[in-house]
């Protein structure tokens, strides 16, 4: 049950993929987080898509930043894995992916996300390294955070 990973444009997203793109987001950030929040930020067109796929369907996914578009320095956002595929290491290979992609694109510079401040110790067990103090987004503990 691995997953097979693609990398595509927002062009180049079908409307099927797509609209499974929104449902997993609305389905972590906004239902399950009970977040009302406006997912579609008018990112998504400048982004690049990290699709995870296996037999049942989008599992995991993240937006990949060029340097100068939501920071300075490439960034990697909306990191969202199924609840259907959670327990699975799929969080971790999503990220790996993630990170490889930014390298093999934009070269071995620093990363900054936005991290969910229960999330701290896995995303530093990648690299990154808290960059901020705890602010709220939409009601939720977030940090910055920099993989350099």
């Amino acid at each position: 049950m691995g997953i097979s990973w693609s990398v595509k444009t927002f062009n180049e997203l079908t409307n099927e993929e797509l609209y499974q793109v929104l449902r997993l987001r609305a389905e972590v950030f906004v239902v399950e987080q009970a977040c009302a929040y406006l997912d579609p930020d008018n990112y998504d067109q400048q982004a690049l898509h990290l699709l995870g796929v296996n037999e049942a369907g989008l599992v995991a996914y993240t937006r990949l930043f060029a340097p100068g578009i939501k920071f300075d320095m490439a960034s990697i956002g909306r990191v969202v894995s199924s609840p259907s595929a959670r327990g699975k290491g799929f969080g971790r290979e999503l990220m790996e992916v993630s990170i490889a992609e930014v390298q093999a694109r934009w070269g071995k510079i620093p990363i900054k996300i936005g991290a969910q401040l229960y999330l701290q110790k896995f995303y530093e067990s990648l690299g990154f390294v808290q960059s901020s103090e705890m602010y709220l987004e939409d009601q939720i503990p977030h940090i910055e955070m920099i993989r350099a």
